[in-house]
């Protein structure tokens, strides 16, 4: 018998991959959405989404794309899933790359040059919306942020040309506070708070749900559930990844549901690999 098939699910339901179709829309996220959209949609200029690892910011990214589908004739979305770039002039050459606008360039001058009137002719002459996305962006290093505020310097008198969305770890605020007149120009700024108990709870059923599961069944325990709280405090990968692990050893050992002594048992044996 399959691992689907003893669960009595289609997908895998704890992927720890951010597919948006698995996105648990709890109270902070979907306020953290619905403001990102708005912000894009008025083309307001930067904005910036913050929240400790394992928040759900990578996930809430992809949801933010998928809003959008259907629209590419007016929105235009580039990505940038790791900054750890070592040099200005390697920041800018990848920005024009991934622009569709790269020739050979000496010198980060040309590319900034060449970003701009990237940026004027998409959004001003052709009328589309141009969005930079970047993630993990706690590993942006201080020039490279003072490279994206000049970037933000580039608006027509009714709009900003480039929609930035940083997306990044509580560490990056005491850097961006830094750079001088950028905290000035973000119009959203958010922090994304883990779950409670009950998201925790509707967030396992959700993806449960979405996994196939009927509902005719608990395959957690209410009491499994409160334990997974209380050891992942609410973080989605820590709960996603923990559920995983639970389901994989019901498979294994052939129950039908999980307990709160088997969250606690594979809770102990995580100790003891970290140790």
């Amino acid at each position: 018998m399959s691992y689907y098939q003893a669960l009595d699910l289609s997908k895998e339901p704890f992927s720890t991959s951010p597919d948006p179709d698995f996105f648990y829309h709890s109270r902070e996220h979907t306020t953290a959405l619905k403001r990102l959209e708005i912000a894009v949609r008025l083309r307001r200029g930067l904005s910036i989404v913050l929240g400790d690892v394992g928040a759900g910011k990578t996930t809430l990214s992809r949801a933010l794309l998928q809003s959008f589908n259907g629209e590419e004739d007016h929105y235009i979305f580039h990505m940038i899933l790791d900054p750890d770039f070592k040099s200005e002039y390697q920041f800018l050459a990848h920005l024009t790359k991934m622009f569709g606008v790269s020739p050979f360039l000496r010198s980060s001058m040309d590319h900034r040059e060449t970003i701009e009137r990237y940026l004027f002719q998409k959004g001003v002459d052709e009328g589309k919306t141009i969005v930079l996305l970047i993630d993990e962006a706690q590993k942006l290093s201080m020039p490279f942020i003072e490279i994206l505020r000049t970037l933000l310097n580039y608006e027509t008198n009714e709009y900003k040309l480039l929609q930035l969305i940083i997306l990044g770890q509580m560490e990056l605020l005491p850097r961006i506070k830094k750079v001088k007149n950028f905290m000035d120009r973000v119009a959203l700024k958010y922090i994304i708070n883990p779950l409670d108990e009950n998201e925790t709870a509707e967030m396992i059923r959700f993806r449960l749900g979405r996994a196939g599961a009927n509902g005719k069944k608990e395959i957690f325990t209410f009491e499994a559930i409160r334990k997974i709280y209380e050891v992942t405090q609410g973080y989605p990968r820590k709960v996603t990844l923990l559920c995983h692990n639970a389901l994989e050893r019901v498979v294994m050992d052939g129950r039908e549901t999980v307990t709160a002594e088997l969250v606690h048992a594979l809770v102990e044996e995580e100790k003891r690999w970290r140790t």
